[in-house]
């Protein structure tokens, strides 16, 4: 089982509470629960590597991830405003590395439209 922390400043807020599960969801490689919750026409820049538009991109991305599954989420910080959100921290894999992750999302109703990812490998 995959261990989860989160700041206690994060707060929980309906939208905080989604960016957690997202991010818990792709860090679980649940792509299913992922792709359910984004718009048709999602775009994800993947800073520095690549950009997947369309909900059938980002499905065949996230499957393809999904085999690789975090032993540990670490939520430094998770911010919201009006449709943008934010979630920064860390997240641990089996092989004992570590990525630190921000993502920027923007959001279309109760989907996620686009989202900005930097991911640095730190172990």
């Amino acid at each position: 089982m995959m261990k989860v922390t989160v700041e206690s400043d994060c707060g929980n807020t309906p939208k905080v509470e989604f960016i957690k599960k997202i991010n818990i969801a792709f860090a679980q490689g649940d792509s299913d629960f992922f792709v359910a919750r984004v718009t048709d026409n999602i775009v994800w820049d993947l800073v520095g590597d690549k950009r997947i538009e369309g909900k059938d991109e980002f499905a065949k991305t996230l499957e393809s991830m999904k085999e690789v599954v975090a032993t540990e989420l670490v939520f430094e910080k998770i911010l919201t405003h009006r449709k943008h959100g934010a979630a920064n921290g860390v997240m641990k894999m089996p092989d004992g590395s570590a990525y630190a992750f921000s993502d920027f999302y923007e959001f279309r109703g109760t989907k996620i439209r686009k989202i900005t990812s930097y991911v640095i490998k730190v172990a």
